[in-house]
């Protein structure tokens, strides 16, 4: 069985390295992008497994992220995790209208958390 490559879509370096690491030790295989632009062609590059995905980026913004993403047939498939600080009702309906399977609020939760809910949407 192949690894499952999740990529984490974050312009905040050491939240990206801590999340990497956590996931890193729980054997999945992780891309890194620090900005919209890279994460869409990762997306494309790689085919992730999942996408852990933060909105407020460099480039492109993770909203256009998941529109471009919805627009092409061979990536709508990939689910994507919302993963951001902005935590209005508004914000999170945004991204789940846009295609997103889950959100989440980054002050809300714990790496564990986060792993968890990675594990979650893989056995989907």
């Amino acid at each position: 069985m192949s690894e499952k490559k999740i990529l984490i879509a974050e312009d905040e370096e050491f939240l990206r390295s801590i999340i990497k690491s956590k996931l890193t030790k729980a054997g999945y295989e992780v891309l890194e992008a620090s900005d919209g632009e890279a994460a869409l062609k990762s997306i494309r590059d790689e085919g992730p497994s999942l996408v852990l995905l933060d909105l407020m980026m460099p480039k492109m913004n993770g909203y256009d992220v998941l529109k471009k993403i919805q627009e092409d047939p061979a990536l709508s498939k990939v689910p994507v995790i919302i993963l951001s600080n902005l935590g209005q009702l508004n914000d999170i309906e945004k991204g789940k209208k846009l295609g997103a399977v889950d959100y989440i609020v980054k002050s809300n939760v714990s790496i564990n958390e986060v792993l968890k809910k990675v594990e979650e949407t893989l056995k989907k």
